[in-house]
């Protein structure tokens, strides 16, 4: 079996076939999304998907996703599927969009942290789809990395933690859009977000008049309190160094808050915008992207957080976004890597 299959520059998707069977005989493969790179195996198997959580290091109450390639795929899954859900999954479908539905006894409950719903995805990317196909099973599959760790955007990131622990790895290049899919249930007839990404609240608004954002997407949540959604509870995106997120709606203040900050460590290094970065009078600085391209940062803001601990800063000064559009999504993200250490002024 070949272990290692390249498709970054080239689509001969047909070397996919051994993937599909990796996952039909139980084992786990690590392949490329348009959000980040999953984890994947047979999402209806308990046994390979505890090689998932195994191979992570992964709490078992952390749900997980399942994959489909095809609408009809969902109907051995999940049941009692509203109008509305419906709805949203054919406005969003194939793309970075899962919704929480009621599952149907086949599905194990370590996908689901024993839970009776389970989070369910299709997504767009041509080898994620073909992946799944060749499977004939929706895949389980989380985010590819160790937990805690910032989540994959390509193979070389991703490959040290990750290569002995899994069968098969797909390296399709960098992923599109580089944050986890939006995660959305629909409560008493009114999408309410779990966890945001791609697809926003007002995208969502669009489709179903309404939306809701759940307190607990900028809020810590107890360690008690079962979660619907992958991503939410424990220490997740972080490096090992300690991080400190500031945001301000006045760049001014926020340049000066974060020079102030820096000023009171030997060796900080600072994440910053673009247009920022030359007004940081600090040697360790890592640009993220452009103020005015959120999609940009997006897409390097996990890249980014897993370059940080090889500086070895005493202090990583991370600068914030506007909480909206996707802009919401990379301070969902940020927060948690910075393990709600958060100044906003």
């Amino acid at each position: 079996m070949e272990k290692y299959i390249d498709l970054k520059n080239h689509n001969d998707y047909t070397k996919l076939q051994n993937a599909g069977n990796t996952i039909k005989n139980g084992g786990l493969v690590l392949f490329p999304t348009e959000t980040v790179y999953g984890l994947g195996a047979d999402g209806l198997n308990a046994d390979a998907v505890r090689k998932i959580y195994e191979a992570k290091g992964r709490k078992q109450d952390n749900p997980l996703i399942l994959h489909i390639s095809e609408i009809e795929m969902l109907d051995r899954i999940a049941t009692d599927i509203t109008e509305l859900e419906y709805k949203l999954m054919h406005a969003f479908w194939p793309g970075p969009f899962t919704i929480i539905l009621n599952k149907k006894p086949i599905v194990p409950n370590n996908v689901t942290g024993g839970m009776n719903t389970v989070g369910v995805r299709m997504p767009s990317g041509t080898i994620a789809r073909k992946l799944i196909s060749y499977a004939d099973t929706p895949i389980a599959a989380p985010s590819a990395n160790v937990s805690g760790r910032p989540s994959g955007t390509n193979v070389k990131d991703i490959y040290e933690e990750l290569h002995n622990k899994v069968d098969c790895i797909i390296d399709g290049g960098d992923c599109e859009y580089g944050l986890e899919s939006t995660v959305v249930r629909v409560i008493n007839n009114i999408p309410t977000i779990l966890r945001p990404g791609k697809i926003t609240p007002n995208d969502i608004e669009k489709i179903a008049g309404i939306v809701n954002i759940d307190k607990n997407v900028l809020n810590k949540i107890d360690i008690n309190e079962k979660v619907l959604s992958p991503g939410m509870k424990y220490r997740h995106y972080a490096p090992k160094s300690k991080c400190v997120l500031v945001y301000s709606d006045s760049n001014n203040k926020l340049v000066n808050k974060i020079i102030e900050i820096s000023k009171e460590y030997n060796n900080p290094l600072i994440i910053s915008s673009t247009e920022n970065k030359v007004k940081y009078n600090i040697k360790n600085i890592i640009d993220v992207g452009h103020n005015d391209n959120l999609m940009e940062i997006a897409k390097n803001i996990f890249t980014t957080l897993r370059k940080v601990d090889s500086y070895s800063p005493d202090l990583v000064i991370i600068e914030g976004v506007k909480e909206e559009g996707i802009g919401l999504a990379i301070m969902n993200r940020l927060i948690r890597a910075c393990e709600y250490n958060y100044i906003k002024i």
